[in-house]
């Protein structure tokens, strides 16, 4: 679920919607992608607002500035050292 507001700007992601005090304070936290025609930039919440801003300025739309969910790939060998960490057999 997506509501844009007229700048193009999500103020939406899925149920979580950030006030604009919450996006201030999350200028600097990484996790966030900027999707713009055929690109996608990534970086802290400032990053992609700045590269928004600059579509902006040359006239272009600003894009979609999403929340990315945060979810990590462990490799073979990173599962099998979790899982003699916790006293599994491997």
């Amino acid at each position: 679920m997506r509501e844009r507001n007229q700048r193009g700007i999500v103020a939406r992601m899925a149920d979580k919607t950030y006030s604009d005090d919450e996006l201030k304070a999350r200028r600097t936290s990484p996790g966030w992608q900027l999707e713009a025609d055929e690109t996608k930039h990534e970086g802290t919440l400032e990053d992609v607002a700045r590269i928004a801003h600059e579509r902006h300025q040359r006239g272009e739309h600003p894009g979609l500035i999403k929340e990315i969910e945060n979810s990590v790939e462990l490799e073979m060998l990173q599962l099998e050292q979790l899982w003699r960490a916790l006293g599994l057999p491997v």
